[in-house]
């Protein structure tokens, strides 16, 4: 939902007849969000909608069930740090994502996979918002093909039918996920009245990579899977279908796959430490994405660049980081993922407040997300945590 889009076939006006050159009709389909006053977009199809032939409980994707709460792994009340590194690498990116945190508003998972979805996906649950850490692949969609690389935020509306297609050449994928139940979208304070992002917003338009399409031609039958896996409620149904659901010859609307390369983002500097909101990307109902990036630190004489301590008693604060020198963190590398709760300070290893000072700039680049719920773990969570995160801000010794 960056900007409208249009591309291949359609009629002058919405819901009427368009025909190919042998008089065929095509078949529109709305796809609405916010049920009919949301944004939206019109697929026109060379088949009608496709037609289901079997129906039933896939018995793939059921890893990806959230419901496997670990109370071990919220009390008592500290501290956390996921090594991401330890998650299995190799599957299918619809069936290899492991669910790492969850509350009411959306879920986290962590995927590292190897190999092409051979079944179309569509997630009912929410809009899926990934960070490729590692990797590169193609994105298939009734949209068409999105190029995605490595350091990319990829955006994948709730429901919409598509599949991965991954490098070979780029080995496996490193691939974090939050999965927004109520949406993911660009923060309401970077658009002006008529949509544009304004021009002090972090990013601009053209920072975002769309969709190339339609797939589909009138010339050639669409080829693929005719399987779609569907996720709803936590559950898995498939879809035996009578053809490949990739024929869609053009569309026109708002809703559609992006990319965006987190290296694209503008970040703010000040006279002083400015607040971690000033680095949102990303938004969903009870939940704040934002990105870290190399930028110049603050510019006050007597400035202190590292982020002060915050007893942010109203937020979680869950970060990846990804590569370079993370000021406020000792010990943490590429593929860490570390949770402060709401209830405990957030803030830098001891030694990192003072140790910033008279640094000019930071070569960091993580992903953060806060969140107003609190997240729950999973026992796949508990398996790959780092019991020794918390004693880590310990400034005497262990007795």
């Amino acid at each position: 939902m960056i900007d409208r889009m249009s591309c291949g076939m359609m009629p002058a006006k919405p819901h009427t007849v368009l025909r190919d050159a042998d008089g065929n009709l095509l078949h529109e389909e709305m796809f609405t969000r916010s049920g009919f006053s949301g944004a939206f977009s019109y697929f026109y199809h060379r088949y009608p909608t496709t037609a289901a032939i079997d129906v039933s409980v896939s018995k793939r994707g059921h890893a990806v069930a959230q419901s496997s709460f670990a109370p071990e792994g919220l009390a008592p009340l500290k501290r956390r740090l996921y090594d991401s590194r330890k998650v299995h690498v190799g599957g299918m990116p619809f069936e290899c994502r492991v669910p790492l945190l969850f509350n009411k508003d959306l879920a986290v998972y962590f995927a590292c996979p190897s190999q092409t979805d051979d079944v179309y996906f569509a997630n009912g649950d929410g809009d899926e918002l990934w960070f490729v850490e590692k990797g590169s692949a193609r994105l298939e969609s009734s949209c068409g093909w999105l190029a995605v690389e490595a350091g990319d935020y990829v955006g994948i509306p709730k429901s919409m039918v598509h599949r991965w297609h991954i490098d070979p050449a780029s080995g496996p994928m490193r691939m974090l996920c939050f999965e927004g139940h109520g949406g993911v979208s660009i923060p309401k304070e970077f658009r002006n009245p008529v949509g544009q992002l304004v021009m002090d917003a972090p990013y601009t338009h053209r920072d975002f990579v769309r969709p190339i399409g339609p797939i589909a031609t009138l010339d050639t039958e669409p080829v693929g899977p005719n399987e779609l896996v569907v996720k709803k409620g936590g559950a898995f149904t498939r879809l035996r279908l009578e053809r490949c659901p990739m024929d869609v010859v053009g569309w026109e609307g708002f809703v559609y796959p992006w990319a965006f390369a987190i290296e694209k983002y503008q970040p703010k500097t000040g006279l002083i430490h400015l607040p971690p909101t000033i680095h949102g990307t990303f938004a969903g109902p009870g939940f704040l994405v934002c990105s870290f990036v190399p930028r110049v630190t603050d510019t006050h004489p007597h400035a202190i660049p590292c982020p002060y301590p915050h007893s942010s008693v109203d937020c979680d604060e869950l970060i990846l980081y990804v590569k370079g020198n993370f000021t406020s963190r000792r010990g943490v590398g590429p593929g860490a993922i570390s949770l402060h709760p709401a209830g405990v300070a957030h803030g830098p290893h001891p030694g990192a407040y003072e140790g910033s000072i008279g640094s000019t700039r930071t070569d960091e680049i993580a992903v953060m997300i806060d969140t107003f719920a609190p997240l729950l773990p999973t026992t796949y969570a508990v398996s790959v945590e780092d019991p020794g995160y918390q004693d880590s801000w310990r400034t005497a010794p262990l007795s």
